[in-house]
């Protein structure tokens, strides 16, 4: 719309035309006004009743909340307002007016429920706390991408559609294709790990993943987004320094840039950046430390995945970020390094926030032959992977890398009590539409 001002950008003593939403009106009798709001903000349009065109009072007043209008007219002073300023209009325009009938409240004075939020997510982004999550959202993955150019990534996009999935047949998405059966990617691993072997060394992606599994918590996802980084002649704690400084350098970008959307959302009292460094403990640290607690009914043993419950407990205690590392080889995937000391015991590391884990990763299997023999270990065909095997044939450097989840990262940045919150328009076991 030509010579449109936004709300925050009205002036008084200038002239505007001004166009959003209709936020809620106001009948005072003599005097009326209509709030509008648009993505700046909200402004406030003055409609005295005697002083002005019958037609045009009544277009204003007559309007449904949530239409979208357009209004012209002289910005004057108004300390009562909720920007400082009105709008008197000479002319008002309804573009498209609304449904009287609203399956939720915009304005956020009448709670709703989140599945009738996300039947309705359009609306629903109308709220000033909804839409700032998903500026917090975006920041995140700016902070996120610079963070990883910053060490020297170069930016990858790698496929969604596979032939076979990156830890086999399991919790796959499969689809048809060309009358082929392929499947929707669970993880961009297999083909990060051989772009750090095409010379490039570093690389990242921010990608859709999808994994077929059925969950049903405030957790989990079936289309989730995923912060993937890989590195040559890196090895687990290098990769381990890098997650640190981008979640650290994620914080700190919310912190310096989002101080509106924070307030919006209600955390800003609470939000702080990670201090200190994240601490490192073992595996049978944890395990020690989680039954030292007496969170659970039963005492873990090596080997053992840990409980929600564990997972709660230690990252109560802790208080804050904290990494697991050293993981019995036999749960963590064929493509993670053991140590060559002892092959039980795998390089593979885990970034826990004390409400959930974010990041899974270690240093990766570069040998071709202790590759082989890790895909029989769990009882997967090597040759189904040959397009990823033969190239570890052609001089594979040592490597490692993470994933870390995206609506995760979002959800424990901001404190929200569901990832599906951290998704415009999340994909679970009950949801597909819209």
């Amino acid at each position: 719309m030509q010579d449109r001002t936004y709300a925050a950008d009205a002036e008084p003593g200038s002239r505007a035309t001004v166009a959003g939403w209709v936020h809620e009106i106001r009948d005072l009798g003599g005097i009326a006004f209509l709030i509008l709001r648009d993505t700046t903000g909200r402004i406030q349009v003055k409609f005295e009743k005697d002083e002005m065109d019958d037609e045009l009072v009544e277009t204003g007043l007559d309007v449904s909340r949530e239409s979208v209008v357009a209004v012209t007219g002289d910005v004057e002073e108004e300390s009562r307002a909720p920007t400082g300023v009105e709008v008197v209009p000479d002319s008002i325009e309804v573009i498209a007016p609304a449904d009287t009938d609203l399956p939720l409240d915009p304005s956020g004075k009448v709670d709703a429920e989140l599945s009738t939020r996300l039947d309705n997510r359009t609306l629903d982004l109308r709220k000033p706390d909804v839409k700032a999550i998903f500026e917090v959202r975006a920041e995140i993955l700016r902070a996120a991408r610079e963070e990883l150019r910053a060490v020297g990534c170069t930016e990858i996009n790698t496929p969604k559609i596979v032939a076979t999935g990156t830890e086999g047949g399991t919790e796959l998405f499969p689809i048809t294709y060309f009358g082929e059966e392929a499947f929707m990617n669970q993880s961009p691993q297999l083909f990060k790990q051989l772009m750090v072997g095409s010379g490039l060394e570093r690389v990242f992606e921010i990608g859709p993943i999808f994994r077929a599994e059925e969950h049903n918590t405030p957790r989990h996802l079936n289309e989730a987004t995923s912060i993937d980084f890989e590195g040559a002649f890196c090895d687990h704690s290098d990769a381990m320094d890098v997650c640190e400084e981008v979640v650290k350098g994620v914080y700190e970008a919310v912190e310096e840039n989002c101080t509106a959307q924070l307030e919006a959302i209600g955390v800003a009292d609470d939000f702080s950046v990670p201090d200190g460094e994240f601490p490192r403990l073992t595996y049978e640290e944890a395990i020690e430390r989680i039954n030292a607690t007496g969170a659970l009914d039963q005492q873990l043993v090596w080997g053992d995945d840990l409980p929600t419950e564990g997972e709660h407990a230690l990252g109560e205690e802790i208080g804050g970020h904290y990494f697991i590392t050293d993981w019995p080889s036999e749960i963590k995937p064929f493509y993670i390094k053991d140590y060559d000391d002892d092959e039980t015991v795998s390089t593979g590391f885990d970034l826990m926030h004390p409400r959930m884990e974010l990041v899974s990763g270690g240093q990766r299997e570069h040998r071709h032959d202790h590759l082989i023999e890790g895909f029989k270990q769990q009882g997967l065909d090597p040759d189904e992977f040959e397009y990823y095997t033969k190239m570890f044939k052609y001089g594979m450097p040592p490597h490692a890398g993470w994933g870390l989840g995206g609506e995760r990262l979002v959800m424990t940045v901001l404190g929200l009590d569901n990832i599906r919150e951290a998704v415009i328009f999340p994909r679970d076991r009950q949801r597909l539409s819209p």
